[in-house]
């Protein structure tokens, strides 16, 4: 058992040095931003929310076009690839551990689909078209900016969310209360 211990930790190390090479200048912007997302303070939260409002009340308030909005948007990623490298060294420390098991989730979740679609290819197909279908439906239904406001914020507070323990707090009480609903209907069946 130590033994299998031993090589995770190896490869775990060997991840983080892997990926450490990889993002060279952004490593400590990305760390700052994994504590932030996962509320390692409590103040965390409301900062999330409140940056995440200012930046959408003013994309609201100036109403760009697409053409003005992807402009910006893409003069900003490049500001930010010039100074995040210079800067980050300076402003942020170092622990990368965080990242590579976050890294390791997303790879995981992303092979589960492809074996969903190589094993199951009509229950993956049916599950994308109705997953599609549903949200181009709600995209018709709901504004444009505040459909993305909610997802923007909704994603950007999962991570603190799941760390918190929160997500499963409620999935329980939500499974009791069906539970409950499904013994009442028995035994009125009965």
């Amino acid at each position: 058992m130590a033994e299998g211990d031993n090589r995770s930790t190896n490869l775990l190390a060997a991840e983080t040095a892997s990926l450490e090479e990889q993002l060279q200048g952004w490593g400590e912007v990305m760390l700052m931003a994994d504590k932030v997302l996962r509320w390692e303070r409590a103040w965390f939260p409301p900062a999330i929310m409140g940056v995440v409002s200012l930046v959408f009340l003013i994309i609201y308030y100036l109403d760009p076009s697409v053409l003005s909005g992807v402009s910006c948007f893409v003069m900003f990623l490049c500001l930010a690839d010039y100074l995040v490298p210079i800067l980050a060294p300076r402003i942020f420390g170092s622990n990368k551990c965080n990242l590579v098991k976050t890294r390791r989730r997303a790879v995981g979740w992303w092979k589960r689909l492809f074996t969903l679609k190589e094993e199951k290819p009509k229950m993956y197909f049916m599950t994308m078209i109705v997953s599609l279908a549903a949200v181009a439906w709600v995209g018709q239904q709901v504004h444009n900016l505040l459909l993305t406001y909610l997802i923007v914020t909704s994603l950007l507070l999962l991570p603190g969310l799941n760390q918190h323990g929160i997500i499963l707090k409620y999935i329980g009480m939500a499974k009791r209360e069906i539970n409950k609903l499904l013994k009442q209907k028995e035994k009125k069946n009965e």
